[in-house]
C-alpha cells in the first residue's frame, strides 16, 4: 500500500504544482486554457494513436469487458439519478449528478497515470473504459437533457451527438489508430519518433492543467458533492469490480485495469457539460475538486489492492 501511495505522489505533486500556479496567478486561466487545448488536441491523440496502431479491433472487442463495465457503471449511474429524483431533482440536474458519480477522469490522468504504474499493456483496457464513457455515457447525457428540454428526443439532437463524437480527437486518435493497425501499415520511423515525443507530453502536460483547472472550482453543495464523490472514489469501483470479477469473470489483468480505472475521480468534462447547458455547474466543480483531493488516498489503496489480482 505504501508502495503505490509513494508510486501515486509523483501524479498528484504535478496536479498540485498546476493548482499552484494558477491559483497565485503565476499561470493565467487564458493560459491553463491553452495547455488543456494542447493536451487534449495533441499530446493525448498522439498518445492514443501510437498506443491504438498497434492493436487490433479484436483486442477491443472483449464482450466481457465491455458487459462487464457497463453493469458496474450504469448501476452507479441509476443509483445516482434515483436517489436525486428521491430528493427532488429534476431530470437534467439528475442526469448531470449521475454523470459525476459514475463518469471519471479516464483521458487526462487515467492513461498516463495506469500505464507507468501498471504497464503499457493497460493503455488497451484503459482505451476501451474511455470509449465506452464517451460513446455511451456521454451521449445519453446529452440525449436526456435535450430531451427533458424540447420534450422529444429529435434527429437533430441525435445528428449533433454523432457528430459530438466525430470531432472528439481522443476518440479519433483511437479510429486512426485502428485503422492504421487493421491496413497492417508500418509506421515509419520518423512518425513514430514524432508521436512518441509529443505523446510523452500528455503525462505532464495533463496532470499540470487538471491541477490547474482545480484552482477555479469551489466546494460548495459541500453535502451533495461529497455524495457524488463517494459514488466515484467508491462505489463506482466497488459494482465494477463486482461486474469483473463476478457478474461477467473478466481475466485478472484487464479486470485490475478496469477497476483501477473506474477508481478515478470526477472527470472534468462534466464540468464543461454543466456550463454548457446551464445545469449545476457549482456541483459539479465541487465534486471534481473534492473526488480529487480525496482521490490521493483512494487510488492508491484500490490499486495496491487490485495488483494481487494478477
Amino acid at each position: 500500500m505504501i508502495d503505490i501511495f509513494l508510486k501515486t505522489l509523483p501524479f498528484f505533486a504535478i496536479i498540485s504544482l498546476g493548482f499552484g500556479a494558477a491559483k497565485t496567478e503565476f499561470f493565467s486561466e487564458e493560459a491553463s486554457a491553452y495547455l488543456t487545448k494542447f493536451v487534449f488536441y495533441f499530446a493525448l491523440s498522439a498518445m492514443l494513436f501510437r498506443f491504438s496502431a498497434n492493436l487490433s479491433f479484436g483486442d477491443l472487442l472483449d464482450v466481457r469487458f465491455i458487459s462487464a463495465y457497463l453493469w458496474g457503471t450504469a448501476f452507479v449511474y441509476g443509483l445516482a439519478m434515483a436517489v436525486s429524483f428521491y430528493v427532488g431533482r429534476n431530470i437534467e440536474e439528475a442526469a448531470i449528478e449521475a454523470q459525476c458519480a459514475a463518469i471519471g477522469n479516464v483521458g487526462f490522468l487515467g492513461i498516463p497515470m495506469l500505464a507507468l504504474l501498471m504497464g503499457e499493456d493497460a493503455v488497451k483496457s484503459v482505451m476501451l473504459v474511455l470509449a465506452i464513457d464517451l460513446i455511451v455515457f456521454g451521449s445519453l447525457i446529452v440525449i436526456m437533457v435535450t430531451a427533458a428540454r424540447d420534450g422529444r428526443v429529435s434527429l437533430a439532437a441525435l445528428g449533433n451527438v454523432g457528430l459530438g463524437l466525430i470531432k472528439n480527437p481522443m476518440i479519433a486518435s483511437i479510429t486512426l489508430g485502428l485503422l492504421w493497425s487493421a491496413f497492417n501499415i508500418p509506421i515509419p520511423g520518423p512518425l513514430n519518433e514524432f508521436v512518441g515525443i509529443l505523446g510523452a507530453a500528455a503525462t505532464p502536460g495533463a496532470l499540470f492543467a487538471i491541477g490547474a483547472s482545480l484552482a477555479s472550482k469551489s466546494a460548495e453543495r459541500f453535502y451533495v458533492s461529497s455524495w457524488l464523490s463517494f459514488c466515484k472514489l467508491v462505489l463506482h469501483p466497488l459494482f465494477v469490480a463486482i461486474g469483473a470479477l463476478l457478474l461477467f469473470p473478466v481475466d485478472p489483468y484487464p479486470a485490475a485495469v478496469m477497476i483501477a480505472a473506474a477508481s478515478l475521480p470526477v472527470a472534468g468534462n462534466v464540468y464543461i457539460l454543466a456550463q454548457h447547458y446551464g445545469v449545476a455547474p457549482h456541483r459539479v466543480s465541487a465534486s471534481i475538486l473534492i473526488s480529487t483531493v480525496c482521490s490521493i488516498v483512494t487510488v492508491s489503496v484500490i490499486i495496491a489492492w487490485v495488483v494481487r489480482l494478477y
